[in-house]
């Protein structure tokens, strides 16, 4: 049994909000919190190769499930983030092997808004199985998920494939993921439209003599994608082949939140992608007008990554997400929404070129509603990403029809839970 030490909370609706979109500012704080301290890893069942647990973050299970040798078929990259959200919210990392966080859920127990309990799998109770993921929690409480794990070894053995061309980069992407018998990891960083790292890993139990231990989770270690960044200066024809810690290469992003720490700690101005599976990752920083920092001349010490501050103060990293949205003023949180982007999309793999130089042409200028008709390809925004499209275009976007269904068949849903898009948009979330 792993105890877990922080607390959480879900947000009930008012009853006379019915189905209707919520209003501005209204959901967080006028909703009822209710308290769901289910924080413990339930059961371990290395026969069946599951675990059971509620609201426990990623950190705490790697670390609960890495003694056993056994790890998550799909592991979000950051520590912070929990089943619960991760199933209700999308998920946040993909793999081109088992696909999206949910398709690694076998089952899900919640708590309607009747109080009544139920469970549901693909042979039970099917429509809610289907429905809760990404349902941002307007079904339920999701108090208990079973989800599968797979044999885990000691180290990930990377290879860094640097590319100075999108077509190439794509095309190695792609091979790789359309393989047969692909590698385990499969990862993309772009830090331009021309540049950018394919990363090719699999776990193994002992290191080789064709690299290096690399332990990025050592929190005096320069940030994961700033080593990635380095290796697009190596003209070597061979790859260079790194043995990461598998928990460290599990949680590579977490130190920097991805890139996002460059940006809170600099305000530099700034566009970097990735790639991982499934889903492309874009962000963009534009406050050069608020420093006075000129992207294109000099450049400005990242003292995240200053050896001196990583030594001292490193392991303050990285800050909790929830103290950062807690002490956020309202003046900084308008700032943030009109210069700063974080944009997730669900791409097809034979729309990724296209896909990123879209987003590469619409990111050089403060829009995101531009890139939000990923439709048009077959695609899909991530719903913890912002999101500005109207219901009209919501709805368009995302199929309702089961949501719908088992919204009007569930005892008081509609009463108690607002639509999915009343906890999404970015103007009514807050």
């Amino acid at each position: 049994m792993a105890r877990g030490r922080s607390r959480h909370q879900a947000v009930h609706g008012a009853a006379h909000l019915a189905d209707h979109v919520v209003p501005s500012r209204v959901y967080k704080k006028s909703f009822t919190n209710i308290e769901v301290n289910l924080v413990d890893v339930l059961e371990v069942d290395k026969e069946n190769m599951t675990v059971r647990r509620t609201l426990v973050t990623m950190g705490q299970l790697s670390r609960t499930l890495a003694p056993l040798g056994l790890a998550l078929a799909v592991v979000p990259e950051l520590d912070q983030l929990t089943v619960g959200g991760l199933v209700m919210g999308t998920g946040e990392s993909s793999s081109h092997i088992h696909g999206l966080f949910q398709h690694i859920c076998l089952e899900y127990e919640l708590v309607l808004a009747d109080g009544s309990v139920v469970k549901c799998s693909k042979d039970e109770n099917v429509d809610l199985f289907y429905a809760v993921p990404w349902s941002y929690g307007t079904l339920g409480f999701l108090t208990s998920v079973v989800t599968k794990v797979v044999p885990a070894k000691r180290y990930v053995r990377l290879e860094y494939h640097p590319h100075a061309n999108l077509s190439s980069l794509v095309n190695h992407f792609s091979n790789e993921s359309l393989k047969r018998t692909p590698h385990q990891f499969i990862e993309g960083l772009l830090f331009s439209v021309d540049s950018g790292v394919v990363m090719l890993g699999d776990m193994v139990e002992e290191m080789g003599d064709d690299g290096k231990l690399n332990p990025i989770g050592d929190w005096r270690s320069e940030w994961f994608f700033k080593q990635v960044q380095k290796h697009l200066k190596r003209k070597l024809t061979n790859p260079v082949v790194e043995y990461i810690p598998l928990r460290d290469y599990y949680h590579r992003h977490t130190r920097s939140l991805f890139w996002e720490l460059q940006e809170f700690l600099k305000g530099r101005s700034t566009h970097e992608e990735g790639i991982d599976g499934l889903v492309t990752k874009n962000v963009v920083s534009v406050v050069p007008e608020l420093t006075g920092f000129d992207p294109d001349h000099g450049d400005i010490i990242p003292f995240g990554n200053n050896p001196l501050f990583r030594h001292t103060l490193g392991w303050l990293m990285p800050p909790e997400v929830s103290l950062l949205k807690l002490t956020q003023t309202e003046a900084v949180g308008r700032l943030y929404e009109r210069c700063h982007v974080i944009q997730d999309m669900l791409v097809p793999i034979e729309n990724m070129k296209e896909s990123i130089e879209v987003f590469h042409q619409e990111f050089q200028v403060p829009s995101t509603r531009r890139v939000e008709p990923v439709t048009k390809k077959k695609g899909f925004q991530m719903l913890y990403a912002d999101t500005y499209t109207t219901l009209e275009e919501f709805r368009a976007m995302f199929d309702h029809a089961l949501y719908d269904k088992v919204r009007q068949t569930l005892p008081y849903c509609t009463e108690a839970f607002p639509e999915i898009y009343g906890k999404v948009n970015r103007s009514v979330r807050k």
